[in-house]
């Protein structure tokens, strides 16, 4: 057993005993530590193999690489794609991966051929039939899984979810409690998946004792306990409490300084010099000069001596770039601004606030019509190529895309299932810019009022960022017209942002839509409450890789 007294030596090419003797004569590329049943993978040149604490290999076969023996297996790598063997150097079963982890606990992360991942038994048996994007280690019968909407989860030994919540990034459970990110930052959860504390950090580290050290999100590190407390600071904040929320306070800064940019058309007027974009936007010297190094602390021009040119984030903010927010910084530098001012009395007891008209504000504004709706396609561009994977629909299949504004989303999905038949419903002036923009298109438009009859039939509803602006009276008006467009066993796809039951990411949105609509956003338990009363069933939420989530529901 003198393998388990050996050291890999300190320049990587041999082993040593504990007094620094080497292990044996021969010497390699490459030498990895030893491992039960006392093997240590070796390297030279283009092969790889294992070998004995006499540095005699385990076996005559060679690999591209190897790895060191867990639970008597290990991985290695050959021009067929990655496996496991035994110690004698044989294949512990036929099949071939483009990757292996070690095994633990007798499974296996593996990425097959398509890039899927899951785990395997000792087998080479898959565990369970679901595939994942990633897939971790086990630890205490738990593993780490990851999603195709890019969002982490924990699962047992059988590929069950083992508390059904997901977090933007998740660590294996450690004595009860396992590290885990949400929209607000990092946390420690128990098995049950719920946070220990309401306190959200930049990093934290495993409990050890009772006790981890934390970042906070102002960069102080302090030790907490399991129930989130302070026990001592160890480094005091890098920015000031005072710092951090004047910086809050002006932000209006940014979004003026972006709007007045895309007003004066500096985006579309670049690479230019200084004294060219003066003349072309007809600005005088000094304010050019102090605009620029204003979009320049905000990362969207930069200089090269004379010239200034655009960074990838100024590029969005061109009128010719297919994802361009040029109309959505001139919307929230001017109307939406203006609505913000509002907030104290939208809040108020017995106040005569009411919720501005903002629809019937931009339909009788013809260029404001434009410039909105195309800050709204920018939006639908961004974010909804991996929204329409949700839907899953069938050969014929019709759909109406209720209040569908210019088409993005429909075409996504006729691209996605061309089969299908797509009918987009929203108000005539909208409906009037989406024909002259897409002429040709096979999409059915269709004029009308989602608050009255439809006058349509189809076999799924769509209803995109649309609930969120309106209270849950008005919400469940519109998903009543909804059930009435539909068969009973027909479905409605809510795209929406979902705010998490136990996160306040999201509530700056919530409040945005209060003062511009009226609206809301709203929790999974809110949403399916409006479905059930409107008359269907719930069916579940979807998360996608992108900010909104997809609920189903399925009319009854």
């Amino acid at each position: 057993m003198t393998w388990r007294k050996l050291a890999v030596a300190s320049d990587g090419t041999h082993h040593t005993h504990p007094d620094g003797r080497p292990a044996y004569a021969d010497r390699f590329d490459l030498v990895l530590k030893f491992h039960e049943p006392g093997l240590a993978p070796v390297a030279r040149g283009e092969s790889a193999w294992h070998i004995r604490d006499d540095g005699e290999p385990a076996y005559s076969r060679k690999f591209r690489r190897t790895f060191g023996y867990y639970e008597g297996l290990a991985a290695v790598c050959t021009d067929d794609g990655w496996h496991h063997i035994s110690p004698s150097g044989e294949p512990a079963y036929e099949e071939r991966y483009a990757w292996c982890g070690n095994v633990q606990e007798s499974r296996c992360a593996v990425r097959d051929l398509t890039g899927s991942y899951f785990h395997i038994q000792s087998d080479g048996y898959a565990a369970y039939r679901d595939r994942w994007r990633y897939a971790g280690d086990y630890r205490d019968g738990l593993a780490v899984v990851q999603g195709q909407h890019g969002l982490s989860t924990h699962i047992d030994s059988s590929g069950r979810l083992v508390h059904g919540k997901w977090f933007v990034d998740l660590d294996v459970f450690h004595k009860g409690f396992a590290r885990a990110r949400d929209e607000d930052g990092w946390t420690h959860i128990a098995v049950d998946g719920r946070p220990r504390y309401t306190r959200r950090f930049a990093a934290v580290e495993p409990f050890y004792n009772g006790q981890a050290r934390v970042e906070r999100l102002d960069g102080a590190l302090e030790v907490i306990d399991e129930a989130g407390n302070t026990f001592v600071e160890l480094r005091p904040p890098r920015e000031s409490v005072l710092a951090r929320l004047s910086a809050d306070m002006v932000g209006y800064w940014r979004t003026q300084t972006i709007g007045a940019a895309v007003a004066l058309s500096i985006f579309d007027s670049l690479p230019a010099t200084e004294i060219e974009l003066g003349g072309q936007c007809r600005m005088t010297a000094d304010g050019t000069h102090r605009l620029l190094r204003a979009l320049q602390e905000l990362d969207l021009v930069v200089t090269n001596g004379a010239l200034w040119t655009l960074t990838p984030r100024g590029e969005l903010l061109r009128r010719d770039d297919p994802l361009t927010l040029a109309d959505a910084a001139l919307e929230y530098a001017g109307p939406l601004s203006h609505v913000w001012r509002q907030l104290p009395k939208a809040l108020l007891l017995n106040s005569d606030w009411k919720a501005p008209d903002v629809f019937g504000e931009v339909a009788r504004d013809q260029s404001r019509c434009a410039g909105h709706h195309h800050m709204l396609r920018s939006y639908a561009r961004h974010d909804y190529p991996n929204v329409v994977r949700a839907f899953k629909l069938a050969e014929g299949e019709r759909f109406v895309d209720a209040g569908g504004g210019l088409g993005v989303l429909a075409q996504m999905v006729l691209d996605a299932y061309p089969l299908t038949e797509a009918t987009v419903l929203d108000r005539p002036e909208v409906i009037e810019l989406a024909c002259r923009q897409s002429p040709g298109s096979e999409i059915q438009w269709c004029a009308g009022d989602i608050f009255g009859p439809w006058g349509v039939s189809a076999d799924v509803a769509l209803l995109s960022r649309v609930l969120h602006d309106w209270d849950d009276q008005p919400a469940l008006a519109i998903l009543r017209r909804a059930r009435e467009a539909l068969p009973t066993g027909g479905r409605v796809f809510i795209i929406e942002m979902v705010l998490a039951e136990e996160s306040a990411a999201g509530a700056l949105c919530d409040l945005h839509l209060l003062v511009a609509t009226g609206g809301r956003e709203r929790t999974a338990s809110e949403y399916e409450r409006l479905l059930t009363e409107a008359g269907f069933t719930p069916a579940g939420v979807h998360s996608v890789a992108a900010l909104p989530s997809v609920v189903q529901g399925v009319a009854t």
